[in-house]
């Protein structure tokens, strides 16, 4: 997933970036950050501003509270989108600020992502 991101958009893939979103810190599974993101909190760690898209993978162990609850974090700290993947079902849910949406608006192609 970090690959296709970063092949498809350019700018930086981290898997596990840690992100403050007070009074907590979270780890994102993966994030896309672009370059003009980078440039401005490339030093930063935690990060004190969301990525543009952060990315949790849904395991048997995580709750459905505990995953809503981490992308409702990273959208309040600046995420363009939070995107909850399960490989079981292969399915991703989408959210942006306002909540769900259909599809990422940013351009990658996810058809065969659970090829």
């Amino acid at each position: 997933l970090a690959e296709l991101l970063r092949r498809a958009l350019g700018g930086a893939t981290i898997v596990e970036a840690s992100i403050s979103t007070n009074p907590d810190l979270h780890v994102a599974d993966v994030v896309w950050a672009s370059d003009e993101f980078m440039r401005a909190h490339a030093r930063e760690t935690p990060f004190m501003v969301a990525p543009e898209i952060c990315i949790e993978v849904a395991s048997p162990s995580n709750s459905a509270r505990e995953l809503q609850d981490k992308v409702a974090a990273y959208l309040a700290k600046g995420a363009t989108e939070a995107w909850i993947v399960y490989p079981q079902a292969k399915r991703i849910e989408f959210l942006g600020a306002h909540g769900p949406i259909s599809g990422s608006t940013f351009a990658v192609n996810l058809d065969r992502l659970f090829d």
